[in-house]
């Protein structure tokens, strides 16, 4: 059983295909699919999608970058709404930090993120986090939250950080794209604490085609021969972290 824990099936071009990229994946034993909302619009897509396949399940969030574009009283008036989805939601994403552009406004995105982690607190749901250029920051933010079901997106961070997340008992969502880089082969050598995403349509594995949820089929591969164990070990292991922190989730305050 193969699960895709962050994805966006409402970007192009992969939404003019939804049918055939769900039926695609059910082939390939693709159990569950998280699509992450990014804003206002794709919150209420990612909802809709949830009720119309049993495989989709939704997560609401606001994208770090797009926060600066918003007034604070549209920002929560969507956190709000987010709240009162709380029994039809998975999870909080695409939620955390991007310092990617030199010209962020890095307070005015902390303070996002920290109402954030205040809804995972009081809602009780994991937390997927974006963390690019923003690492430490991200990591020290939610260290001082009661948040324990927290799985790091695509991290890219250096190794101490990788440690420093293993050692708060996080997980690791690993991208199809390890197929090629050799940062994310590394993590899964480092921790059992790993769960699969494509971030579709984003980081396919393949050059000429846009990803979906059934390439998680090359990442388990990957992972096997990186650990040196057979495919259905891998999809044991992931399968039952993502059963720990989307199904049974225990918050320790």
């Amino acid at each position: 059983m193969i699960v895709d824990v962050h994805c966006h099936l409402t970007y192009e071009p992969i939404n003019k295909d939804i049918d055939n990229i769900i039926e695609r994946a059910k082939q390939n034993n693709v159990v569950a699919i998280i699509n992450c909302g990014t804003e206002a619009k794709s919150n209420k897509e990612s909802l809709e999608l949830a009720k119309k396949y049993s495989v989709v399940k939704a997560a609401l969030g606001f994208y770090p970058t797009y926060c600066e574009e918003v007034s604070e009283e549209e920002f929560d008036k969507e956190l709000n709404f987010i709240e009162k989805s709380k029994d039809k939601i998975t999870a909080l994403s695409e939620i955390g930090l991007d310092y990617k552009n030199p010209d962020t406004n890095k307070e005015k995105q902390k303070r996002c993120f920290e109402k954030f982690i205040q809804l995972g607190e009081k809602i009780k749901k994991p937390l997927i986090i974006h963390s690019r250029n923003a690492e430490l920051d991200v990591i020290e933010m939610l260290e001082s939250s009661k948040n324990k079901a927290i799985v790091m997106h695509c991290f890219s961070g250096r190794k101490h950080l990788i440690n420093r997340i293993i050692g708060n008992n996080w997980y690791f969502s690993i991208p199809c794209t390890i197929v090629k880089l050799e940062h994310f082969q590394n993590i899964v050598k480092l921790t059992d604490n790993i769960l699969t995403e494509t971030d579709a349509p984003f980081l396919s594995p393949f050059k000429d085609k846009p990803n979906e949820p059934s390439f998680i089929t090359e990442t388990i591969k990957k992972i096997a021969g990186v650990k040196n164990i057979n495919k259905e070990e891998v999809e044991e292991t992931v399968y039952k972290n993502y059963q720990k922190l989307f199904k049974i989730v225990k918050f320790i305050k």
